[in-house]
């Protein structure tokens, strides 16, 4: 296995077997598949010194390195067991998760015909599931004010739910002549567009559930997906037709050409906080970033994910893309330059179909066809903060010893939990750079 390119001080088997961990002098940690001696994803990069130790955790979700220049870091690996938190109660596959505005709430829908609604903080589901559709429940989406939930199914209706009661709103929205598989609110909340295999988007009244203006056509296949502009200005649409299309959204009518590259169905789009970018998701296995203006595209399509990215969505900040694949993994972006920041995020045992960020930035929400949700932290703080929530200590000293190395100064690697057994009682916290 080559590739460092100075002494390798250290080595590593994963607990499942499956994985070596390197550290160098080069100052990198690398990852090898034991069984082709392959490198796995790109070298984990920070350290300003050389990389003296490296021990995986227990479960093989984190590495544990140690440098000459004298800090102590932790990794999540691709490999082991993911530190997502998984929400379950949906019985077949989960096609679309979103986060209520507030981000205290969270709902679901997929094929068992259900809406499911769970608490954010607890991740236990509240109240029973909303149910009224008569097929696959492809999407759902909050008010702005976080009081309604819209969901939309095989069964070519849009429905309204009270957010907290979870009671039906009305009568179904009916209009669409086939299955109905996108559904966004305007950032007013005044009007709701929905999308689907009829290969049309429609517009409705939020409050009286009545059609607005005549469809917007043009797609020449499924539309898969719709989105407002934060502005509420224009509605951006994707599907089977490999294409993404612009609409103003008072007048239904189309906003330049439509915006080509993709070779395969666009699956997902979302826009970024500030209007100015559109990114797509499609069967091609890339994202791809747009002006939403010009409707040019931005850069280099983001490569990486190994089948169909099947959603995207942005940082509230805008900052960073997410994305979730067929292959199992949630991959986080710049969404500047368009390089990936860290290693895939792995733990889903199926498709990852859909995904959402919450409103303060520090949670990805994921759904599978594993029949599960997902929950990961995405920023330094989250990590730490949840990692620490797994136990209930430190590091006893000899297990110091073991797994970072005798010759480094013992730290509380969880800042708010006393040292373990053998350890300094005054040992300082640990700084994390990373």
């Amino acid at each position: 296995m080559s590739g460092h390119a100075d002494t390798v001080w250290d080595v590593a088997f994963s607990p499942d077997g499956t994985t070596i961990a390197t550290a160098s002098a080069d100052r990198m940690v690398r990852l090898w598949d034991i069984a082709t001696g392959q490198p796995i994803g790109p070298p984990l990069t920070g350290h300003t010194g050389q990389v003296s130790e490296v021990a995986f955790s227990p479960d093989g979700a984190l590495i544990a390195t140690a440098s000459q220049d004298q800090t102590v870091r932790r990794w999540d690996t691709p490999v082991g067991q993911s530190l997502g938190q998984s929400l379950t109660g949906h019985t077949a596959s989960v096609e679309a998760v979103v986060f209520s505005p507030d981000g205290t709430m969270l709902a679901t829908s997929g094929f068992d015909e259900t809406v499911r609604r769970w608490d954010a903080a607890t991740h236990q589901p509240i109240g029973e599931p909303l149910r009224g559709h008569t097929g696959t429940v492809w999407d759902v989406a909050f008010s702005p004010d976080g009081t309604m939930i819209a969901s939309v199914g095989d069964d070519q209706t849009v429905r309204r739910w009270d957010a907290t009661t979870g009671q039906p709103i009305g009568e179904p929205l009916r209009g669409h002549t086939d299955e109905v598989y996108g559904v966004a609110f305007s950032p007013d909340g005044r009007m709701i567009a929905s999308s689907g295999r009829d290969q049309t988007v429609r517009r409705w009244d939020a409050t009286t559930g009545q059609p607005i203006g005549e469809p917007l056509t043009g797609h020449t296949d499924i539309v898969n997906r719709v989105a407002f502009s934060p502005d509420g200005r224009m509605i951006a649409s994707a599907g089977f037709d490999q294409t993404v299309r612009r609409w103003d959204a008072t007048t239904g009518q189309p906003i330049g050409e439509p915006l080509r590259g993709h070779t395969g169905t666009i699956w997902d789009l979302a826009f970024s906080a500030d209007g100015t970018m559109i990114a797509s998701a499609s069967a091609d296995q890339t994202v791809r970033r747009w002006d939403a203006t010009t409707g040019e595209p931005i850069g280099q399509p983001l490569t990486g994910h190994m089948d169909q990215v099947r959603g995207v969505t942005f940082s509230p900040h805008g900052a960073v893309i997410a994305s979730a694949s067929v292959d199992r993994t949630v991959r986080v972006w710049s969404a500047t330059t368009g390089q990936p920041l860290g290693l895939p995020l792995t733990g889903h045992t199926g498709p990852a179909r859909a995904v959402a960020v919450s409103p303060d930035g520090r949670t990805l929400a994921t759904a599978s066809a594993d029949q599960t949700v997902r929950l990961w932290p995405v920023t330094l703080d989250a990590w730490i903060e949840h990692a620490c929530t797994l136990v209930t200590r430190n590091l006893r000293q000899e297990e110091w010893n073991q797994f970072v190395g005798p010759n480094t100064p013992y730290v509380r690697t969880c800042p708010d939990l006393p040292s373990g057994y053998g350890a300094p009682a005054n040992a300082p916290a640990a700084i994390y750079r990373f």
